[in-house]
């Protein structure tokens, strides 16, 4: 048996409204940094009690509504015009345009404008007009690249200020952030701090610890070899492999998501790969042959490792007191790193495809490919309840019957429960992405942001 502990910046209410989100993001803004880090509070940036009670009460009636049969989903800063300098623009600055005439700020106007002000590239700016009134003023284009948080991608985004933004993403659906960090949540009458990101928790990276060790000793191979004929390469921040491991599985769930139609990603440690290609547990329709193929993701994230080091040790060792990281990744110009990342990127996709077909996609943690269609055994001991955790850890969580689920997440359970060193993530037909362990003896589950 074990106690539910509900952490204290949950509400215990049984359902939560504008006004209670608007009350939630009060009490929590000063203590979120801005993009750059700072956390100094930013008060200043904070609407008045009544006003951020009016742009969410706004949202949430906009987000009720629909625009020729397609749900109403935008984004909505509250920001004045000149925040935006002229002449800046996506992908590394924001575009704003303004009307010429500020438009009345209401939920039907919200709707009419949500189609052009695109989800994932555009904000409807919203600030007061000089009778103290809300008003809509234009749209503020940021492009794509602030995605790359959920999405996966070496791009840098353009830095929101540190205002209050509203992300209504379905109906009763509302997340609101300072800039760019997510600080509180409405969904389902329910609040919350904000969406639990997984790759953000100490657990997921420590279960890949003992593979990127084995990447960093195939990287030191290479970098006695290419000493050996005296070709210096800067020394590499060994935490790369992580990132851009992180970034790969980010798009690898995210495009299994945005396709809608589901599918279960099953990981083992390498130990375990002949017992699955046997058939124990888990029986694979397609296995595939051992060899590099089956491996590439191995091959092609040695070799993002070794180019990295290589194209910044030319020249004068001298010249690089620092350790080569995921910073100077994102920022290459090197073609050959473009090329890699992009194989990485096509990677995650390939992987989402076979994704499409019933059955799970099976791999190690190395991200080998064992293989697809994975049909777990309906054999194994059924688990009626789970734990389904309320912070990144999994420390404070809340117990849940599995009666009102489908086959996929309950086969997952089972594999879970049967596995204790098993990782699972099942992502239903509406995008809901869910990872899935054992911990400390108990199926224990994450929905992931």
């Amino acid at each position: 048996m074990f106690t539910t502990e509900q952490p204290s910046d949950k509400t215990e209410r049984e359902h939560a409204y504008p006004g209670d989100l608007a009350a939630f993001v009060r009490e929590r803004w000063a203590r979120y940094p801005d993009d750059t880090g700072d956390s100094d509070g930013g008060e200043g940036a904070l609407p008045e009690a009544s006003v951020m009670e009016a742009l969410l009460s706004t949202c949430y009636q906009a987000s009720l509504l629909r625009e020729e049969e397609r749900p109403v989903i935008f984004r909505m800063i509250f920001a004045s015009p000149e925040e935006f300098p002229e002449g800046d623009g996506p992908p590394e600055g924001l575009h704003r345009l303004e009307f010429d005439k500020p438009r009345p700020f209401d939920e039907h106007e919200l709707r009419r404008l949500s189609p052009a002000a695109d989800f994932d590239r555009s904000l409807i700016g919203v600030s007061h007009d000089d009778d103290g009134d809300l008003k809509v003023w234009g749209v503020v284009h940021s492009g794509p690249r602030w995605l790359r948080g959920v999405q996966g991608g070496r791009e840098p985004s353009a830095p929101l200020p540190p205002v209050p933004v509203v992300e209504v993403e379905g109906p009763g659906r509302l997340q609101v952030r300072k800039g760019s960090v997510s600080i509180a949540e409405l969904e389902a009458g329910r609040l919350g701090d904000s969406y639990t990101d997984v790759f953000a928790s100490w657990w997921l990276p420590e279960m890949f610890a003992p593979v990127r060790a084995e990447l960093v000793e195939l990287h030191e191979e290479a970098r006695r070899e290419a000493a050996s004929v005296e070709e210096p390469w800067a020394p590499l921040d060994h935490d790369l492999s992580r990132k851009v491991a992180q970034q790969m599985f980010r798009r690898l769930v995210s495009t299994v998501r945005d396709a809608r139609h589901g599918g279960t990603i099953i990981i083992v440690p390498p130990e375990r790969a002949d017992e699955v290609l046997a058939g124990r547990r888990v029986s694979l329709k397609h296995a595939f042959v051992d060899g590099e193929p089956r491996r590439r993701f191995r091959t092609l994230i040695v070799r993002i490792m070794n180019r990295l080091a290589q194209s910044h040790g030319r020249g004068e060792e001298a010249a690089y007191p620092r350790a080569v990281g995921w910073e100077e990744y994102v920022w290459s110009e090197d073609r050959e790193l473009a090329e890699l990342d992009e194989a990485i990127f096509e990677f995650a996709h390939l992987v989402a495809g076979l994704a499409a077909v019933d059955g799970a996609v099976v791999m190690t943690r190395r991200f080998e490919l064992l293989g697809f269609g994975g049909e777990i055994s309906g054999e194994l001991e059924p688990v009626q309840t789970v734990r389904n955790a309320l912070d990144l850890e999994g420390e404070s969580t809340i117990e849940e019957g599995t009666q009102g689920v489908g086959t996929r997440h309950r086969s997952a359970y089972r594999l879970a429960g049967s596995l204790p060193d098993v990782l699972l993530v099942v992502i239903s037909q509406d995008g809901d992405a869910r990872f899935v362990r054992d911990k400390d003896g108990a199926v224990t589950c994450w929905d992931q942001a």
